[in-house]
């Protein structure tokens, strides 16, 4: 295993319970319906990061594109809840338009894992 595998199981570890957190926050906080959203967006996209690194470490999708799309849900999940975390705790945002643009870089880290699995396979 290499170690882009390594660090992206440590932050996709980091982003389940750090969606676990928000989920507990939210289940026991007034008005924290932007804290469920963090921890589902957190929480889908830590396993997304893991079988992205399986699939890699087992050669079925291409490993640069594979890497690249499972960054981009580690930056893209964590830009977006971290704007709505923010939100709610802060009364602000991390810059305007942060949580749309989180959710479009996972759009397009969802594309590229498609692309990872159509290209041709390579190490």
């Amino acid at each position: 295993m290499n170690r882009a595998s390594r660090i992206l199981i440590v932050l996709a570890a980091v982003m389940g319970a750090d969606g676990v957190i928000l989920a507990a926050a939210s289940a026991h906080g007034a008005d924290a319906s932007r804290l469920a959203s963090a921890s589902s967006m957190l929480l889908f996209h830590a396993s997304a990061v893991l079988g992205a690194v399986a699939l890699i470490e087992r050669g079925i999708i291409h490993a640069r594109l594979g890497l690249l799309s499972a960054f981009g849900f580690v930056i893209a999940a964590s830009l977006f809840a971290g704007d709505l975390t923010l939100r709610q705790y802060a009364g602000h945002s991390l810059f305007p338009m942060a949580a749309p643009t989180g959710g479009t870089l996972l759009i397009a880290s969802w594309l590229v894992l498609g692309i990872a699995a159509a290209w041709p396979r390579r190490g």
